[in-house]
């Protein structure tokens, strides 16, 4: 099966400690025909002693331009970006994102009134159905109000870390808001992702799960990228026949890819 991965990390992400030539090799190796470099961008990212999610932009993009060249006949690799959205830093994201010539960008909600999920902090003192739909609405804002994205990164991040016995986020819990979310990607001719690594967070679904993406699909969503969301090459294409049969399943005949910004619908696999 030839592979199509739209969320990837290297070694220019805090989280990550790949080069992004060690990437490419397993690519080239398992048969990948593109292969699409984000990054973590998270500009204003609460302050932690390991992590602050800035990347070298200059760097990257020249590192990335010289790999390119050097595969260009054993696979095609496209430049993208994931942006940690907050509301209060959208006009010095979106300088960036104009500063360089991205095949694709995926905006994400990594951190929600200065706390990232990720850490315990954000749970006190909240109940699930507040945590959540905090966290929602927090996307729901940024969708709203900031445009210079392609998809939404993995829409129920929030239940990789959620401090409950019964992490899942369930539509019908939180349908008013989902709903607003989802159109509004919709009618501003944005997507949603994919994104497998649930699967390998032991959740048994992809992000976001698959009642969110069905959905998606009810409400006339046709943009959707898969993408594993691989910090290490192991997990690159993670469980892509998986995603596959979901999208199957949800009522999608293509998934998406994307080159300088231009989106190109891919029949899915039989």
């Amino acid at each position: 099966m030839s592979y199509y991965d739209y969320h990837t990390h290297t070694s220019f992400s805090d989280d990550c400690t790949y080069p992004m030539e060690t990437q490419i090799l397993h690519a080239i190796q398992h048969n990948f025909i593109k292969l699409c470099f984000t990054d973590h961008y998270d500009y204003d990212y609460p302050s932690t002693p390991d992590l602050t999610f800035d990347i070298d932009l200059p760097n990257y993009f020249k590192t990335f331009l010289e790999l390119k060249e050097k595969y260009k006949d054993k696979i095609q690799l496209l430049f993208g970006i994931e942006l940690g959205l907050q509301p209060h830093i959208y006009d010095t994201v979106n300088k960036v994102i104009n500063d360089y010539p991205f095949d694709f960008v995926i905006a994400s909600t990594h951190v929600v009134d200065k706390v990232d999920p990720y850490f315990g902090s954000y749970y006190l003192n909240k109940t699930k159905k507040e945590a959540y739909s905090r966290y929602l609405e927090d996307i729901l804002y940024n969708v709203t109000n900031y445009d210079n994205y392609n998809v939404y990164g993995h829409l129920d991040y929030i239940i990789r870390y959620g401090h409950y016995e019964d992490k899942k986020l369930y539509y019908y819990n939180y349908s008013e808001l989902i709903d607003k979310i989802l159109m509004q990607i919709i009618e501003t001719g944005h997507g949603i992702e994919l994104n497998t690594s649930g699967y390998r967070k032991d959740l048994n679904e992809p992000h976001p799960n698959t009642e969110i993406i069905q959905r998606y699909r009810q409400l006339g969503g046709e943009i959707i990228t898969i993408g594993s969301d691989a910090h290490f090459p192991k997990h690159l294409a993670y469980n892509f026949d998986m995603a596959y049969n979901v999208l199957k399943e949800c009522g999608f005949k293509y998934f998406t890819v994307f080159e300088q910004r231009k989106p190109e619908f891919i029949k899915i696999p039989d």
